[in-house]
């Protein structure tokens, strides 16, 4: 079979893929605190792997197979925390090809085994800043290809529709009291996510706005206030999936309306938050997303709007067990929950401040 044929019916399976999944959900979180602002959260958990990133991983690869750099005989190696890998080892099997992923050994235990249970080889080094570096090394010792999702995931996202996540969440939204929500909330792991959204926005003519979260210990915040792109950090983000030491390429400032930084105690206490409030568990980034969000929404009351706010709720709690519910790990952070959760709560139902100074980059304050 001629390598155009094969990626022809690589392709045919993942279209295949795609047709027998349903669309993710979309769930209403009421704010009693704030009436006139509704607070939805796009739940990407539901994909078959489990994540936001699934929809990444599944573009890459389309992408990947148009542009001809895969084959029956490639090897495909990625750099990543866990989430993005977990989707593409996915993937990978589906269309027959053997897949490595090069994460650092803090990496959580469940989504290596998800890795390995899709068949993916997972690589664990020391350093979390040299996981492209290795992910080159190895992909050429190995004739592979890196998928290098850190470049190429706002390229490889159809932003202006092809089911992307906007197209869907304004779908979703067509029947709601405010169809076209205020503030769209994301955060940063490559910036793709972000970009999409942003891209699609200008591209519909819509009003809603994009305000991006960020965690410690990741640049994105500091590029956007700043409009340095060559800020680095010697650090790595404690909220798998986002934050990162250096600005990546899909990183697009100009469609991010409002950034806002985000302590990691916060974003852990958030889950914790919403834990009661859905009857679930939620990952480290999606607490990350909510305190924005509830931020966003104190400002629209204060200003007397009503409106929509949609956020995404990128992945599950279930994958974190050994760390954000984990009193040891927890503790050895020196996180205190239980004021902090109280905060939230007091925010969330009782209208009043956040426990939080946030630090913001855009033009529409918060209060």
């Amino acid at each position: 079979m001629e390598t155009r044929d094969w990626a022809q019916k690589a392709v045919e399976k993942i279209e295949a893929d795609f047709n027998r999944s349903a669309d993710t959900h979309l769930i209403a979180l009421p704010l009693p605190a704030y009436p006139g602002v509704q607070l939805y959260l796009k739940d990407e958990s539901t994909h078959p792997t489990g994540s936001l990133k699934h929809r990444l991983a599944r573009s890459l690869f389309l992408y990947a197979l148009c542009n001809g750099w895969l084959n029956r005989d490639s090897t495909v190696v990625e750099a990543s925390s866990g989430s993005t890998a977990v989707s593409e080892a996915y993937f990978a099997r589906l269309i027959g090809l053997p897949f490595i992923a090069v994460m650092p050994k803090s990496t959580s235990p469940e989504k290596i085994a998800a890795i390995r249970f899709y068949g993916g080889d997972c690589h664990l080094i020391e350093d979390p800043m040299a996981v492209q570096q290795e992910s080159q090394r190895l992909a050429a010792a190995k004739n592979g290809h890196f998928m290098d999702q850190f470049t190429y995931a706002e390229r490889a996202t159809d932003w202006r529709s092809n089911n992307n996540i906007a197209e869907s969440i304004f779908r979703q939204m067509m029947r709601e009291p405010h169809p076209v929500p205020r503030w769209i909330v994301c955060n940063c792991g490559t910036g793709g996510t972000a970009a999409t959204i942003g891209r699609y926005l200008r591209y519909r003519g819509l009003a809603s706005r994009v305000c991006a979260t960020d965690p410690e210990n990741s640049v994105f915040f500091d590029a956007h206030r700043s409009g340095d792109m060559g800020i680095t950090l010697d650090a790595s983000s404690r909220i798998e999936g986002i934050g990162r030491p250096r600005v990546e390429r899909s990183f697009v400032p100009g469609v991010i309306d409002n950034m806002l930084k985000i302590p990691d105690l916060a974003s852990i206490a958030a889950i914790h938050y919403l834990e009661r409030a859905l009857g679930r568990r939620c990952g480290g980034s999606t607490g990350t997303n909510f305190i924005g969000a509830l931020a966003l929404a104190r400002r629209m009351h204060a200003d007397g709007e009503s409106g929509s706010i949609v956020m995404i709720l990128c992945d599950g709690g279930e994958r974190y067990r050994g760390t954000y519910y984990h009193d040891g790990w927890l503790a050895a952070q020196g996180f205190d929950l239980a004021q902090a959760v109280s905060g939230i709560a007091a925010c969330a139902e009782g209208g009043h401040e956040l426990p939080w100074t946030l630090a913001q980059s855009g033009a529409w304050p918060i209060r």
